[in-house]
């Protein structure tokens, strides 16, 4: 059966796809250009002739999983409700025992991104995005009253630092921390980060 011709556009996006599932399968250190050609059934050379080599290949297919991530982000934070219950979704969607995906992914791409600087700009950008994008949404709260936060910036970043630091302890030893706990201790910092008064859980705003 022959292959349905597809756009450049249509390629690349198929190319970075596959790249995303072999380096998560893989590791980012031991995917292989063959990798991706053998999982689409093409050659070495329409990989190379896209990316040119493996370490641009790898580095647009983080690039191409943070866009997925960060279009979710802005879809949860641009709801039409409170700050708070914006940032609670979002919190519990990227925290390790939400519905994100891709956790082995981002730690595999933070290990590579030490030795490969097109892979560290990336995963800066995209670090960069995400705290921005939390610390505004804080920022409409405050303005709001629903709440109060003297440095939304700082709050962003330290929620999503402790977000993934549990994020690496789920996905890389076993039952380290029980996933109930987890869930407990990013609802825990969100209330003291915006100064709120804790609840018993069947009582959280939703």
């Amino acid at each position: 059966m022959a292959r349905v011709r597809l756009s450049v556009a249509e390629r690349r996006e198929e190319l970075l796809r596959a790249a995303v599932e072999q380096i998560e399968a893989r590791g980012a250190a031991a995917v292989r250009i063959a990798d991706v050609a053998s999982a689409l059934g093409v050659s070495n050379a329409l990989v190379l002739y896209h990316f040119s080599t493996k370490e641009r290949l790898v580095a647009e297919a983080f690039a191409y999983a943070a866009e997925g991530d960060l279009a979710h982000l802005r879809k949860l934070l641009g709801r039409r409700t409170t700050a708070l219950r914006r940032l609670r979704s979002a919190v519990r969607w990227y925290a390790p025992t939400g519905s994100a995906k891709g956790w082995r992914l981002w730690i595999e791409g933070w290990a590579v991104s030490l030795r490969e600087p097109a892979l560290r700009e990336v995963a800066r950008d995209l670090d960069r995005r995400w705290k921005a994008a939390l610390a505004e949404v804080i920022a409409e709260g405050v303005a709001a009253g629903e709440f109060r936060c003297p440095d939304p910036a700082g709050t962003a970043l330290r929620l999503t630092a402790l977000l993934d630091g549990l994020a690496v302890q789920l996905t890389s030893y076993d039952g380290a921390v029980p996933r109930s706990r987890v869930r407990e201790w990013a609802e825990e910092a969100l209330t003291r980060e915006l100064g709120l008064a804790a609840e018993p859980s069947g009582g959280r705003e939703r």
